[in-house]
Order: C-alpha cells, then sequence, then structure tokens
C-alpha cells in the first residue's frame, strides 16, 4: 500500500510532468520551500505554478530513498524544453498534511541524501 507521502511525491510529479498549474499550486504547501540551481527559499503555491511554466521542467523518478515519515529523496531524470538529454538530479522532498512543502534539488544523490539525514536530524531535536 502507497504512504501519503509517496503518493503526494507522485502526485507533485504527476502535476509537473504534465504541466498542471491549477493541480501544482494545489499540491504544495503555502509556503513550499524551494532550493535549485537560481537559489532557495519560501515561495508561494502561486509562484510554483509559475515555475512549473515558465521551467518547462519534467522530473521522471528512477529511485526512492525514504529518510523518516515526512522526508524522501527521489533520484530524477530532468529534461527542459531543447535539451537533447536527461540531467540526473536528485531532490528531498518534505511532506506535510498531503502537501510537499519543500522540493531541494541538488545535483547528485549523495548530496540529497546527506541534506536530507541534516533535515531528518535537526527536525528531531526540535
Amino acid at each position: 500500500m502507497e504512504s501519503v507521502l509517496e503518493a503526494t511525491i507522485n502526485e507533485w510529479h504527476a502535476s509537473v510532468n504534465d504541466a498542471d498549474l491549477r493541480r501544482s499550486a494545489q499540491v504544495v504547501g503555502d509556503p513550499i520551500v524551494v532550493l535549485g540551481p537560481k537559489g532557495a527559499g519560501p515561495i508561494t503555491p502561486g509562484q510554483f505554478a509559475e515555475w512549473v511554466e515558465r521551467s518547462g521542467i519534467t522530473l521522471r523518478p528512477r529511485s526512492w530513498h525514504p529518510v523518516s515519515e515526512r522526508l524522501m529523496v527521489v533520484e530524477e531524470d530532468a529534461t527542459w524544453p531543447g535539451s537533447g538529454t536527461a540531467t540526473r538530479v536528485a531532490t528531498v522532498f518534505r511532506v506535510a498534511e498531503g502537501k510537499v512543502t519543500a522540493a531541494l534539488r541538488l545535483p547528485d544523490l549523495r548530496q540529497a541524501l546527506e541534506l536530507a539525514y541534516i533535515c531528518r536530524e535537526m527536525a528531531a531535536t526540535e
């Protein structure tokens, strides 16, 4: 049986890959914390939907790495309009109440797992 964590991340991928702006805004928290090559910080669901439209990105999951009940690292093949080949990346997802509240994209699985474990340990000491 699929967990809420997995189901939410699957819905996030489906909405982003379908460029469905309404669904993309609905599947994320307010705010959602993002990290990528152009910066990091909290954005609104509307800003997230704008990013989905502007970037044209697709992220195809390749491997799943559970870190905690709320954290999952997903290794993905990313493509953008005009890109000839996929780029392997990894995203740290945090889920709360059926919404993705953080999507932290890193260049590789090792870096994403390191960040996810740090986040898990920080949350455990709150």
